[in-house]
């Protein structure tokens, strides 16, 4: 005899499994804000409506409320340039109205290869230049390779407020991918340190011998989405190989599991070492996505532009596809996925970045020679309830 199982117990069955059904939605459109940006990277949010954003060849420019894209900044560093290196991931102090403090990640330029570097800098008044740029970490070794910079920056926070810390994230250069289990090396890690280039005391590695003492969490293949949790978590995903992409909640001093364990298989075919998905002393991920689906950009929705049902879902981007992913959980900002909704599909377009601004709108970047600047906005016939 053939069980008969109900949608919801399909549901609860995908989700166990670390799938989640994936259905198609129309009930929002994209307005464009800006065009004309060379593989746009990133959006920070400045004051009087204004935009910031980097372009992957070493550029970084303000967008006007009204869509006018201007110069590039004079002060930004040399870049390393080339494949999935550039200047990548900024975000503003959580004090920028009065500071005009801005952190952002590039590929640095070194004797023997290139790696991660985060900055910190300040926006001068007339937005024309970056001032008093001081690189406040480096990724440690600098290798050969044109892959895998990782490269999201999380301000954290404790009890609700900034708390004078970063996390970045740091790919493996892919051609390094053991070395995301070496505690000595930087590559494949989430690194936490403060906004002065200190590392913290309580970070898990801090007495260790051997272990680099900026290290958080490791394991880790190429993170290109990060973001924190209204309530201080910080979540993140990584590109698996083919196949594999994680979420993941990164916890202090776990470890991740690339690449001993991964629910990919190398480009072409085959497994990875020898191909398992878990391991004693190694995290599972909160979801992962058999295909890939190539995700960027992380954005959890706290405002009610989209209606009070979005509250809470995870927004996600999609390279590989094209599409905007709404994820739902079993509880709001936490809990495991439910259900992932398509959004912005039609346009196709490879989505780089997603934010929420700070008129409760999603923002997202396209990731094209000559990319774009949209506002996520609700169809007011079909506007969710």
């Amino acid at each position: 005899m053939v069980p008969v199982f109900s949608s919801r117990m399909c549901l609860l069955l995908l989700a166990l499994l670390g799938a989640a059904p994936i259905a198609r939605a129309q009930s929002v459109r994209a307005e464009v804000v800006a065009s004309g940006l060379e593989h746009p990277w990133a959006v920070a949010f400045l004051p009087e409506g204004r935009f910031l954003i980097t372009e992957r060849p070493g550029r970084m420019r303000v967008v006007e409320a009204s869509g006018t894209v201007g110069k590039p900044l004079a002060g930004v560093p040399e870049v390393a340039t080339g494949g999935q290196g550039g200047l990548l991931d900024l975000v503003p102090d959580s004090d920028f109205a009065h500071n005009r403090t801005l952190y952002f990640c590039f590929s640095e330029v070194g004797m023997r290869g290139s790696s991660t570097a985060l900055a910190r800098a300040r926006l001068a008044d007339d937005r024309s230049r970056l001032e008093d740029v001081k690189v406040l970490f480096s990724q440690q070794p600098k290798v050969i390779s044109l892959q895998h910079f990782g490269c999201r920056i999380v301000e954290s926070r404790t009890q609700g407020q900034p708390d004078g810390l970063l996390f970045l994230t740091l790919g493996e250069r892919f051609t390094h991918r053991e070395d995301a289990q070496k505690l000595d090396k930087h590559l494949g890690k989430i690194i936490r340190i403060g906004k002065d280039g200190s590392v913290p005391p309580d970070n898990p590695f801090v007495k260790q011998t051997g272990a680099l003492p900026e290290i958080w969490s490791y394991g880790h293949r190429n993170i290109q989405g990060a973001t924190l949790a209204p309530d201080g978590t910080l979540w993140t995903h990584e590109h698996g190989p083919q196949g594999g992409d994680e979420i993941n909640l990164p916890q202090k001093g776990r470890n991740y599991g690339w690449p001993v364990i991964t629910y990919g298989e190398n480009y072409g075919g085959g497994k990875v070492g020898e191909g398992i998905t878990a391991k004693a002393g190694m995290e599972q991920p909160l979801h992962y996505w058999v295909p890939s689906i190539a995700p960027s950009g992380m954005a959890f929705l706290s405002s009610e532009r989209y209606g009070r049902a979005w509250v809470g879902n995870l927004f996600v981007g999609s390279l590989k596809f094209g599409y905007l992913d709404r994820i739902e959980l079993s509880t709001p900002f936490q809990g495991r996925v439910l259900r992932e909704h398509k959004l912005l599909a039609d346009a196709g377009e490879r989505i780089r970045d997603v934010r929420q601004g700070p008129d409760g709108w999603l923002y997202v970047l396209t990731d094209h020679a000559k990319g774009r600047l949209l506002r996520v906005v609700a169809n007011t016939s079909t506007a969710p309830q």
